[in-house]
């Protein structure tokens, strides 16, 4: 989507850090936009915030692990002006740092919670609607670094959570009709109120303009933080070198291949 003017953009998680950078960008290139947030009082701040620079604002109060709750924002974003045209699944939490076999189930439970299954509620819930809605619109998922390679240590909850909405993001691209656009947006450590660490993040505000770059070129991947290449790299040559050794190609490897035999016996439509 290259044109954002007049445009109606939800977004959960909007009233802080990278949520409410990302309003602003939109803001800035025309959109309405709908912030819905767990706190009333920022939800308030960030409104007046954008507001003053001339942007129409509404304000909700969600908790995206609530499908019902997500519910109620697509009725009222719809309510309000009649249409939506995009939706960013940015709410998040960080984790609670811990080796993988000591973490508490319910540690990990609380990331997935918001940070797939939050993400999750928003697309199916905003995803029905655009193909109902049947005009052009796009689903923006915001990920991390760590859908790629583990960037957390002792986070294995987050990171876990982070892969699989990288998973899920490549699903809906493939699912959904040609008129849903759909983005994943992978940030690095940037600036917010999640947590001390963030503190020596990039700025908020370089971030999101870095994203809106990417976001009106149309890209599924949008990125950042070049260093993660370093990582990514690392990590493919591993699964590289196994293969080679363990599993190398041969003329008609494709036997096993499970997207060559789905197509064969029609195990998907």
């Amino acid at each position: 989507m290259q044109d954002f003017n007049g445009k109606v953009v939800v977004i959960t998680g909007g009233a802080t850090g990278i949520g409410f950078a990302l309003a602003k960008q939109f803001a800035e290139h025309g959109a309405r936009i709908v912030i819905a947030a767990r706190r009333r009082e920022r939800l308030a701040q960030a409104a007046a915030t954008l507001s003053a620079s001339g942007a129409e604002i509404r304000v909700f109060e969600c908790d995206v692990t609530q499908r019902d709750q997500v519910e109620a924002l697509a009725d009222f974003a719809w309510e309000q002006f009649g249409r939506v045209d995009v939706i960013v699944n940015n709410a998040g939490v960080l984790p609670t740092l811990s080796p993988v076999i000591e973490t508490k189930q319910e540690d990990v439970q609380r990331v997935f919670d918001v940070d797939f299954f939050g993400v999750w509620n928003g697309v199916s819930v905003f995803g029905q609607r655009f193909i109902a809605q049947g005009t052009p619109a796009a689903i923006y998922n915001v990920g991390s670094e760590n859908c790629f390679f583990s960037a957390v240590p002792q986070g294995g909850g987050y990171v876990a959570a982070k892969h699989a909405v990288l998973a899920m993001t490549e699903a809906l691209r493939e699912e959904l009709p040609d008129h849903i656009e759909v983005s994943l947006i992978c940030p690095g450590l940037v600036k917010s109120e999640l947590g001390e660490v963030t503190n020596d993040g990039m700025d908020t505000d370089r971030f999101a303009a870095l994203a809106m770059t990417q976001i009106l070129a149309g890209e599924f991947l949008i990125v950042s933080h070049a260093h993660n290449m370093v990582r990514i790299q690392a990590r493919y040559e591993e699964i590289k070198v196994a293969y080679v050794k363990y599993a190398p190609r041969y003329q008609g490897d494709d036997e096993f291949d499970v997207r060559t035999l789905g197509a064969r016996f029609n195990w998907w439509k």
